[in-house]
């Protein structure tokens, strides 16, 4: 078996709309397709060995054991492989559940999609699943547990923390879009202007100032102390000579810390002699220079949980311990304690498994223990110097039992420091009596605390510590959306998005906008080059300074990578023609329809999808959609316009000159199409096309009809503003026009607008596309012979796979069926193409470009307009 490829989904996608992490591996069976399971002797038996817990698989026939029925009965590898990578990730800690399988159009290759928790541990378990279906077909010996393994770390390598992971969490179940901006925990909830930031549980409305402090156990301490917050006497010390008065002046016990340091790196605690406490200070200094010496108060460890000034939650903190039996070594125990089913690696359960590390060796050496000590019945050894729950430590919440008086001091001390996410450590003997009578202390406050012993407590209830976190960053009334219209289609989308983003500026909107040609903010391009896919759109929505998006959804983004959003506001499907067919396993322009679904699939119910009525496969789209629906088209009788409207329905469309909303039985006509420059006094239909969409979509959105109508007026097609999409230049005998159309579908409509334009001679430059169907290129040529008088043929720069003398044979082919002794021109350089078409013009000649690098060629032609201009200026 070998694998072809693998993409990674993170966003709505061609193969599920509500399940956006997939992996989509396609898989060459090569032998294997002729050997369905019930074929390879053993095979069951050795599955059910390796995997016993498969038998919780109900696949097809819905019941426990349902798989290995499918696998007793015969199925092919693809779905085996399928099953593994589901199963492996999940024995990893990532609950994986959701699988398809589906054979390509080519024998033996088949999608093979499943989910994944984390991408990288995705893409792994795919090639794991491979190794381990090979292993089991050639009954070999394999080593599941180490991928297994494998997987657990690439899952705390790559994962969101539990506070972050939280967070997150309760924006998803708001509805609340994130995108995660590092590799780490910095995320982004919100998109564009109403965006917020978070990193662990440090918020964008966090103040520097407070996480200075809060970082500076010495600010910190005077600032509480001069407050009258109790806290334990301390000093801060730099030599042995400071730790020595200290010790003097404090008197034992002592604790010792790191002056700027966090989750208990570098503290000891209770050290009763001066031995120790040079330890403890050699432990610290590996963490800062200056560390801080306080008294050791006794009582238990607590942590209080501020959010947004208001007191949210209390745990009470335990280090990880085992208790002596009198028969078992110290490793027993600990193995004793981590075989919890609650314990598990990094922080995929509840507790951490205890590990043996330099403080547990540490407090073993000072006790005159080691791992193979047998500690007396009922005797406690603390077997770490904090209670940090990712050390081991466990957490009982009493949140419920907290004193009023010790609540108000704890929201008073975020308030003090200045932190609206604050989290207070207080040694007490308890919390249910003011610890200014019960002899407590503040140890430290806390920037960024942690809150997986509130989230998930050892003992007592769980607190949802990130829905405050969500209320503080979007108070009621507030926003964490833009407006986001997605527009695809095979035709017209550039256009489309631009006159879309044209509008929504004209309104006052600072407009997002991703297109063919690159990614604008406002008027200014941000990126270069095709992007019409997921990490364009994220990188609009990325933008702090955007209110409003307008995103151009290709084909390939979404085959590639799904859309780069969940839900959009409105979504528009312009048309669908034969393009990009035979590629990624998409052979059928039904296909094609079902990955450009994807976009309207993705409207929010209470948003829109605006269908093209005229076209067969973009109005099937309206079946099953959970969204409002709305249609354009360029006949107001369309009986499909017709019955719509009459139920109340809304729709744009061409009528007597007009381009016209209708609303039910009524009619709003919002411009005169000659007009409207870009459909060049009307000749340009499919430009009149793309303009209803638009008009429709703003009228949604509540856009004024004066302003819409301002905006058409004012769209002018040119180099500056539609680049590419119908740009004519007028030489002094001859016109020149440059266009994109690069399909089949493009050219027809091209051709339309040509047959209505007068010329002596109309001569079209044209390619072919290495990446399409033999009989795409010769349709192609045939409708290019259709149109022009005269052909010269170029070639993209990019072949695509196929030789440049293959693609200009088909397009030659497709010309001759069409006219034997059309005149031909084979000249593969765009540039020579184009100043060979240039210098052998008639007078009153026509030249379309079709151009596959616009840029180049429109600095081309107007280079060549100057130099005419120049020429005429020198003789006058």
């Amino acid at each position: 078996m070998k694998i072809v490829d693998i993409k990674t989904m993170n966003g709505p996608n061609y193969w599920s709309i509500r399940r956006h992490k997939l992996i989509v591996m396609r898989l060459d069976l090569e032998d294997m397709e002729q050997r369905p399971t019930n074929l390879i002797d053993g095979f069951l038996e050795r599955l059910k060995t390796l995997f016993p817990t498969m038998h919780g698989h109900r696949c097809s026939p819905g019941v426990p054991g349902g798989f290995f029925q499918r696998v007793e009965e015969g199925t092919w590898m693809g779905h085996v492989i399928e099953h593994i990578a589901l199963e492996i990730q999940t024995l990893a800690g990532m609950n994986c559940g959701f699988g398809r399988t589906r054979e390509t159009t080519t024998k033996g290759i088949y999608f093979v999609v499943f989910n994944y928790f984390e991408q990288k541990a995705g893409v792994y378990a795919a090639k794991a699943a491979v190794r381990i279906a090979e292993s089991l077909i050639n009954n070999e010996p394999y080593h599941v547990e180490e991928d297994i393994q494998r997987l657990r770390e690439i899952r705390e390598e790559d994962r969101l923390g539990p506070s972050t992971g939280s967070i997150v969490e309760e924006a998803i179940k708001r509805k609340i879009p994130y995108i995660r901006l590092n590799k780490r925990s910095l995320v982004q909830i919100g998109y564009g202007i109403n965006q917020r930031r978070i990193q662990a549980t440090v918020v964008s409305t966090t103040s520097s100032i407070a996480v200075e402090i809060a970082c500076d156990k010495e600010d910190t301490k005077n600032l509480l102390e001069a407050a009258e917050i109790p806290v334990p006497k301390g000093k801060i010390c730099y030599d042995n000579e400071d730790l020595a008065a200290a010790a003097s002046r404090i008197g034992y016990p002592l604790v010792t810390k790191p002056i700027n340091g966090n989750h208990g790196k570098g503290a000891t605690t209770n050290m009763r002699t001066w031995e120790e406490l040079k330890e403890g200070f050699e432990a610290a200094k590996k963490y800062s220079r200056s560390i801080i010496v306080e008294k050791f108060i006794t009582g238990h460890d607590h942590r209080i949980l501020v959010i947004n000034y208001k007191f949210v939650a209390a745990a009470k903190r335990t280090p990880a311990s085992v208790i002596g039996d009198g028969k078992h070594t110290i490793q027993q125990l600990i193995d004793v304690v981590n075989s919890d089913p609650r314990r598990g690696y990094g922080h995929e359960k509840t507790l951490t498994a205890i590990r043996i590390d330099s403080f547990t060796e540490n407090i073993l050496a000072d006790k005159g223990l080691t791992l193979e000590s047998i500690l007396p019945a009922n005797e406690e050894l603390l077997l770490k110097p904090t209670a940090n729950i990712s050390t081991g430590g466990t957490a009982t919440d009493i949140t419920d039992i907290v004193h009023p008086s010790n609540i108000f001091m704890c929201e008073r001390i975020a308030r003090i420091i200045g932190l609206d996410i604050c989290g207070i450590d207080i040694m007490a003997p308890d919390l249910s009596t003011p610890i200014s009578e019960n002899g407590g202390a503040v140890l430290e406050v806390n920037a960024a605390p942690g809150f997986r012993m509130h989230l998930d407590p050892t003992e007592g209830l769980a607190r949802n510590v990130a829905e405050p976190v969500i209320d503080m960053l979007y108070p009621p009334g507030s926003s964490a959306r833009i407006p986001i219209v997605a527009i695809t289609g095979t035709n017209g989308k550039t256009t489309t998005t631009r006159l879309m983003a044209h509008l929504c500026k004209q309104v006052g909107h600072k407009v997002g906008y991703t297109t063919t040609d690159g990614v604008y903010i406002q008027n200014e391009m941000m990126m270069k080059g095709d992007c019409t896919g997921p990490i364009s759109a994220e990188f609009v929505l990325k933008d702090p300074t955007v209110d409003f998006a307008v995103l151009e959804c290709a084909r390939g983004g979404i085959l590639k990578a799904g859309l780069g959003f969940h839900n959009c506001d409105i979504g528009i499907v312009t048309n669908i023609a034969a393009d990009h067919l035979g590629l990624q396993g998409i052979d059928t322009i039904e296909q094609l329809a079902r990955v450009k679904a994807v976009v309207v699939e993705s409207v929010f119910p209470e948003g829109y999808a605006i269908l093209n009525a005229d076209d067969d496969l973009v109005y099937k789209m309206k079946e099953g959609l959970e969204c409002k629906v709305a249609f354009f088209s360029m006949d107001e009788n369309n009986p499909r316009i017709v019955e719509h409207t009459k139920k109340g329905g809304l729709a744009a469309v061409y009528e007597n000159g007009f381009v016209t909303i209708m609303k039910g039985a009524w009619k709003i006509r919002v411009e005169k199409v000659t007009n409207i420059p870009m459909t060049f006094g009307g000749r340009a239909e499919f430009n009149i096309a793309n303009a209803l969409p638009v008009i429709l979509a703003a009228y949604l959105r509540n856009f004024k009809i004066e302003d819409i109508k301002s905006a058409l007026q004012t769209f002018i097609p040119s180099p500056a503003q539609t680049p590419g999409r119908m740009n004519m230049f007028n030489f002094k005998n001859f016109t020149v026009m440059v266009d994109y159309a690069h399909n089949t579908a493009g050219i027809q409509a091209i051709g339309k607008f040509i047959a209505k334009t007068d010329a002596s001679k109309k001569i079209g430059i044209i390619a072919g596309v290495g990446d399409r169907r033999d009989e795409d290129t010769i349709s192609l040529g045939a409708e290019a012979a259709k149109i022009f008088d005269e052909i010269i043929i170029r070639q993209d720069r990019n072949l695509r796979g196929r030789s440049e003398n293959d693609i200009i044979d088909l397009m030659i082919r497709g010309i001759k069926e069409v006219d034997e002794h059309k005149k031909i021109t084979v000249l593969p350089l765009e540039k020579e193409a184009i100043n060979y078409a240039i210098r052998h013009a008639e007078k009153d000649a026509f030249i379309v470009i079709c151009s596959d690098v616009i840029p180049d060629a429109l600095e081309q032609i107007m280079e060549l307009k100057e130099a005419e201009e120049n020429a005429v200026m020198a003789k006058a």
